[in-house]
């Protein structure tokens, strides 16, 4: 058994692909720093992530894929789970190899199951947008915490960008500890590790001291349109938890109570 270790970033699996092709030497399992290593192994190698090695396969890859599935490619890597590294090397080596594109070859079960990681990602970058209750904050910006299933944040931002471009605005991932502030000009990654501003996102919810003098009433106004458009009579809760997923439920402002 072959093993290759890497950095878990994305440019790490373009160079573990750039490597055993070089060396003639495919791994059987591709690991991430940190793993546990199999009881018995033929030889280890060490992936050290070269951004030049990584742009070669990325612009082998241009010429044997569409725009669409390089997209697939990137968007599926950002579910995090602990298979995509050895599934992404697998799709890219069959893409090097096949005479014409496997893209939508979803009898290949890598492929199908490319598809699939895709297709939940999307879910969750369209919820991202969905779900966003923004809530004023005392300086001006406007503030949406999230703590998404996989990390589609990065997907969403050039939406907010577009949508929201004369305001202020901070996007944070609870889960994941950081997001995007945008000050009218550009985005930037911001991160607050400082326990003490961590405190105030544990909920989601801006504490009172933080908040704009106005955007108390602006809560209370949605929570009492929520309620007066919703139909008794009407009422599914399993299609409304289908439909807005619980777990989004305690960054909802007509979800929370006054």
């Amino acid at each position: 058994m072959n093993v290759f270790v890497y950095d878990r970033t994305f440019d790490g699996v373009l160079t573990a692909v750039f490597d055993a092709y070089a060396r003639k030497t495919f791994p059987d399992e591709l690991l991430a720093e940190g793993d546990s290593l199999p009881l018995f192994y033929d030889e280890l190698h060490t992936v050290v992530t070269d951004e030049e090695k990584a742009a070669r396969v990325w612009r082998g890859l241009q010429k044997k894929l569409s725009a669409s599935a390089l997209g697939c490619l990137t968007q599926s890597w950002l579910s995090e789970l602990p298979e995509m590294g050895m599934l992404l090397f697998r799709y890219i080596r069959k893409t090097v190899d096949a005479p014409r594109s496997i893209e939508t070859d979803f009898a290949d079960p890598d492929v199908l199951r490319l598809a699939q990681i895709w297709k939940k990602v999307d879910w969750e970058r369209m919820r991202l947008m969905q779900f966003a209750r923004f809530q004023k904050a005392a300086d001006g910006t406007f503030f949406a915490a999230f703590e998404p299933e996989f990390n589609a944040l990065p997907l969403v931002v050039h939406h907010f960008q577009d949508r929201f471009a004369d305001q202020r605005w901070l996007l944070y991932d609870i889960k994941r500890r950081y997001g995007f502030y945008y000050d009218l000009r550009e985005v930037t990654t911001v991160s607050f590790d400082d326990e003490s501003r961590q405190a105030h996102l544990v909920t989601g919810m801006l504490d009172e001291s933080l908040m704009d003098a106005d955007e108390r009433l602006f809560q209370d106004l949605w929570r009492t349109y929520f309620k007066a458009i919703c139909i008794k009579e009407r009422l599914n809760p399993r299609k409304h938890r289908q439909d807005m997923p619980v777990r989004y439920w305690k960054y909802l402002t007509e979800k929370q109570r006054k």
